[in-house]
């Protein structure tokens, strides 16, 4: 196998990586032959599995441009995957190119992937980071290097926190992340949840397919509001991925948003 020049050395490229697997099933181009074969299973296994990928993506679209328009104009994006096809820093230099953007991910695999991609993007940097190690991910020197925490921020934290178990207090983790934002920080949070028609399909695929995260916690709509603690939800509230502000016609599950399975919501710091 021919090794691309964005894959460096230390990548396996004989072995599928979930990362990589959700880059296939969006369309890019960052994956390999084992990647699309453990991809394309996946999909067989789980129906609706490419379309609640491209619903995420689509939320995280919107959320971006959302806030680029609402005049932030650095990000922080815990749980990132590989930052290709349609990603933060794509969307909001698009708009603004000043944005500065750092990508989190505890997978070696996809900060390695992200950082080749991001190569001669002085705006944008991956670094390695446990959403539950917020000290931790705040401290890092890149990080530090790319955000103003005492400027106004936009947080992400999309379909991550199914991976932060309740013993690990994902309330108290958060109370860290908003601590250090300024007022007038976004935060924007989806996770997995069985309240969807397909949250069964996606809590096995989960399991599967996950980025060894361990236990996959699974939440519903009551569970959301209180990780906004500190925050001002915006309208419109809790819902899943494809009824927060659609606008697309052309989006997966707008006429049946709960086949997502996926919640969502949006707060501003006050």
């Amino acid at each position: 196998m021919t090794r691309p020049d964005w894959a460096s050395p230390e990548i396996d490229l004989t072995r599928p990586c979930p990362a990589r697997m959700y880059d296939y099933n969006l369309g890019g181009s960052h994956n390999f032959a084992v990647d699309r074969t453990y991809a394309k299973r996946m999909n067989e296994a789980i129906p609706d599995l490419s379309a609640i990928h491209w619903t995420n993506r689509s939320f995280l679209r919107r959320v971006v441009r959302f806030l680029v328009n609402s005049g932030i104009r650095q990000f922080l994006d815990v749980g990132s995957g590989i930052p290709t096809v349609g990603n933060v820093h794509e969307i909001a230099q698009q708009v603004a190119p000043e944005s500065r953007v750092v990508y989190v991910d505890i997978d070696s695999v996809a900060v390695v992937h992200g950082n080749a991609i991001l190569t001669g993007n002085d705006h944008a940097a991956a670094v390695r980071g446990d959403v539950r190690d917020a000290a931790g991910i705040l401290a890092h020197p890149t990080v530090r290097s790319l955000i103003d925490f005492t400027q106004p921020v936009g947080v992400l934290m999309l379909t991550v926190l199914h991976f932060v178990s309740d013993q690990d207090n994902p309330l108290d983790v958060l109370r860290t992340y908003r601590d250090a934002m300024s007022p007038a920080s976004y935060l924007a949070i989806s996770y997995a949840t069985t309240e969807g028609r397909t949250g069964d399909q996606l809590e096995e695929g989960l399991r599967v397919s996950s980025r060894n995260r361990g236990v996959v916690t699974m939440r519903g709509r009551a569970e959301l509001p209180p990780m906004f603690e500190g925050f001002d939800i915006l309208k419109p509230g809790v819902v899943f991925t494809p009824a927060w502000r659609p606008d697309s016609p052309g989006d997966y599950f707008t006429d049946q948003p709960d086949r997502a399975a996926t919640l969502a919501a949006v707060g501003v710091k006050r």
